[in-house]
C-alpha cells in the first residue's frame, strides 16, 4: 500500500477507473445491496436515478480506496489544498474556552482524509490539546497496523472504541482537552447502546453511545458535513449541534446528528457508503 501511495494522483485514477470497471461490471460487489438500500431511501426517484446514484457511488468507492493509500505520502501543502475546513474558527474558539469536542461525522467520502484538521487548527501544536479518532480494531492485524498509521498521518490518536470513554477521561484527569472524531452512522453491533429512530425514511438503530458520552464528559459536541467538490478534492463544514449535550433530553443530540447526516446525503447520494448492510429487513418499494 506505502508503494501505491507513492503514485501521482493522475496515475492513482487511471487505475481507480480500471477497478471501476471490473467491481461494477465483472465482479459485481455488493450491487443486490446497494440497489436496495438506494431504493428505500429515495423511493420518490425512478429506477434509472437509482442506477445513476448506485454507479457514482462506486466510482467513488474506488476513488476512496486509492486516496487513503495515497495518505502514506502526500505532503501537508497538498492534503491542505485537496481537503479544505471552511470554518476551522469554530473547534479553535472551543478550545480557546477549555471546552473538549466531540465530532460527528459519517462515511462520507473521504473521511480517511478528516483528521487532517490539525492542519487548520491553531491548537495542532499545542501539547495541551490532542485530536484523536475511535476506531474498529480490524480482524486482520497487517491492515490494521497499516490504517493505524496512515490515520496518524497528521499527529492524531486511533482510540480503540471499547476503550474510548477511559481514554478520554484519563486524558481530562490529566489536565488535556480532546477533539474527538465519533463516525456514528456505523451499523449497530451487540455492544452499541442504540436508540430506535427513522433514517433516511426507515425504521433504523441508530448508534447512540456518542450522545452519551459527550453528555458524561461534558464535550461539545458538531458535525462534520463533508462534501465533495471534485475528483479528490473535498470540504467540511463544522456545525454546531450542542455546546452542553447533557442538557438536551435523552435522545435529542442523536437526532440533530441524523438530521444533519440526511440533508449531508440527500445533497449528494453518491458520496456516502451504501455498500454496509444496515437494514437487514427493510420493504422497499418499487421503483418506477
Amino acid at each position: 500500500m506505502n508503494l501505491l501511495g507513492r503514485l501521482p494522483f493522475p496515475v492513482l485514477y487511471l487505475l481507480s477507473d480500471i477497478v471501476f470497471a471490473l467491481i461494477y461490471h465483472v465482479v459485481r460487489y455488493r450491487r443486490t445491496l446497494v440497489a436496495r438500500n438506494i431504493a428505500g431511501a429515495f423511493p420518490e426517484m425512478t429506477r434509472s436515478q437509482h442506477s445513476g446514484i448506485g454507479r457514482r457511488f462506486y466510482r467513488n468507492l474506488c476513488d476512496y480506496f486509492f486516496e487513503t493509500a495515497k495518505l502514506s505520502s502526500i505532503s501537508d501543502n497538498e492534503m491542505r489544498r485537496r481537503m479544505v475546513f471552511t470554518n476551522p474558527g469554530m473547534i479553535d474558539s472551543l478550545l480557546d474556552n477549555h471546552r473538549s469536542v466531540a465530532v460527528y461525522f459519517s462515511h462520507c467520502f473521504n473521511w480517511e482524509w478528516a483528521p487532517s484538521v490539525t492542519l487548520w487548527s491553531n491548537h495542532s501544536d499545542d501539547p495541551s490539546v490532542r485530536f484523536c479518532q475511535v476506531y474498529r480494531p480490524l480482524a486482520n492485524k497487517s491492515a490494521d497496523r497499516w490504517f493505524l498509521s496512515v490515520r496518524s498521518r497528521f499527529r492524531s490518536v486511533s482510540l480503540p472504541k471499547r476503550g474510548v470513554f477511559r481514554d478520554l477521561l484519563r486524558m481530562r484527569r490529566d489536565g488535556m482537552l480532546t477533539v474527538t472524531g465519533f463516525m456514528s452512522d456505523q451499523k449497530v453491533s451487540h455492544l452499541d447502546t442504540v436508540l430506535p429512530m427513522s433514517f433516511m425514511g426507515r425504521p433504523t438503530e441508530v448508534i447512540s453511545g456518542t450522545e452519551v458520552l459527550a453528555a458524561k464528559l461534558d464535550l461539545a459536541a458538531v458535525y462534520w458535513d463533508i462534501t465533495r467538490i471534485s475528483r479528490g478534492h473535498y470540504s467540511i463544514t463544522t456545525h454546531m449541534l450542542a455546546e452542553h449535550p447533557g442538557q438536551l433530553p435523552q435522545g435529542e443530540l442523536t437526532r440533530r446528528y441524523i438530521s444533519h447526516l440526511e440533508a449531508t446525503i440527500r445533497r449528494d447520494p453518491s458520496n456516502w457508503l451504501w455498500s454496509h448492510n444496515r437494514w437487514k429487513q427493510v420493504h422497499h418499494p418499487t421503483s418506477r
